[in-house]
């Protein structure tokens, strides 16, 4: 190698070790430039997969899934998950309009995420107290992680589909300082459900 082979290696070699001492620093810079805020929500089936979900359940019967929560917000949150049952998709949240159920939460988490950081809890459930009158099914009681309350939901057969159809969904709220109170994320998610009587 002569003297110039020499220098331009000498270069390339010294710009990239610099490149290599800088990378943690645009690491660190980069992610904050542009970077969006969201919290993640999800529901896991028993395999903790995203299949083989519970939707065929009856009474008596004790049923499980998973529910978490990643925070990519840029600081610690504190968050809310509020449990809801009720007959149809009209029970639903409008996620679009900003606005959630109007159905009573029965059951719910509270807990702190760091940035970066998930939260997951298992679930189980179950159905007490169901009675069919006519075409109508009833269902009591909701029991979640092993405490019982009383819901009184009910659906009309759907002969189309052939079962009684219910959700049993979970919205997440979020402690907004600004608002000085918890205020819905836009997010849930859920599980339709084919109650059987007995």
């Amino acid at each position: 190698m002569n003297l110039e082979e020499y220098r331009t290696l000498f270069i390339v070699a010294t710009l990239g070790c610099a490149l290599v001492a800088v990378s943690p620093l645009v690491a660190v810079v980069l992610p904050q430039v542009g970077s969006e805020e969201f919290s993640e929500f999800w529901l896991l089936s028993p395999d903790h997969m995203v299949e083989g979900y519970p939707f065929n359940v009856g009474e008596s019967e004790e049923y499980g899934v998973f529910v978490g929560v990643g925070n990519h917000m840029g600081g610690s949150e504190y968050y809310r998950v509020y449990v809801k049952f009720g007959g149809g998709a009209e029970s639903l949240p409008d996620i679009d309009g900003g606005v959630p159920s109007v159905l009573s939460p029965f059951y719910e988490y509270q807990f702190f995420v760091c940035d970066g950081e998930v939260w997951e809890s298992p679930v189980t459930f179950g159905f007490e107290d169901v009675v069919v009158d006519g075409d109508v099914l009833v269902v009591g009681d909701v029991t979640v992680n092993g405490v019982s309350f009383p819901v009184d939901a009910s659906a009309v057969w759907d002969s189309e589909d052939s079962g009684y159809f219910y959700v049993l969904f979970f919205e997440l709220w979020r402690y907004d300082v600004e608002y000085g109170d918890f205020r819905f994320d836009d997010r849930y998610v859920g599980l339709q459900l084919s109650i059987m009587p007995q």
